[in-house]
């Protein structure tokens, strides 16, 4: 039976190989943290980590997947929520309906674990899962929160008058 390492531990699957790895992960493994959102790889309500990259679960075959791999869902990211990003995420109300934030998260984490100090454009560069809630702006605070950075600069506001073209 084939394995994955998912959070530390060998987890044996009987999934054909063809199977996205979210629903693995999700229907054989029991880690529902990972959530489904387009099947398209574009919105990243399913990102994890495969060896500390973020990835879109929802298009990644199992097949693709070496033994040696290593695979980190949100239930790991700190199962007791002492994460700086989830302590961060929680000070700032970063959640509305909640749906995506396993997936900002996880790109979160990813991109302090690569540049500890982002700037905004490099925040806006990594995390380009969506939001139907529209929380971008508390995202990035808590993403500069988490980094011990100070608070982002007031957001541009563009101003158009009636009648004129954007």
């Amino acid at each position: 039976m084939p394995e994955l390492h998912v959070n530390g531990q060998r987890r044996p699957h009987d999934a054909e190989p063809d199977t996205p790895l979210l629903w693995v992960l999700r229907e054989q493994l029991g880690l529902t943290g990972t959530k489904y959102g387009c099947g398209v790889a574009q919105c990243g309500a399913c990102t994890v980590h495969i060896d500390g990259v973020p990835t879109r679960s929802c298009v990644m075959p199992v097949s693709a997947i070496e033994p040696s791999q290593k695979i980190t869902t949100i239930e790991h990211l700190s199962p007791d929520g002492s994460h700086p990003l989830q302590k961060a995420w929680v000070a700032l109300d970063v959640p509305q309906c909640g749906y995506c934030q396993s997936g900002m998260l996880m790109a979160a984490a990813a991109l302090l674990k690569d540049k500890p100090k982002p700037s905004d454009a490099d925040i806006e560069g990594a995390i380009s899962n969506l939001c139907r809630c529209g929380t971008y702006n508390r995202v990035r605070a808590a993403i500069r929160q988490a980094a011990g950075m100070d608070a982002p600069a007031a957001p541009q506001v563009i101003h158009v008058q009636r009648g004129a073209k954007a």
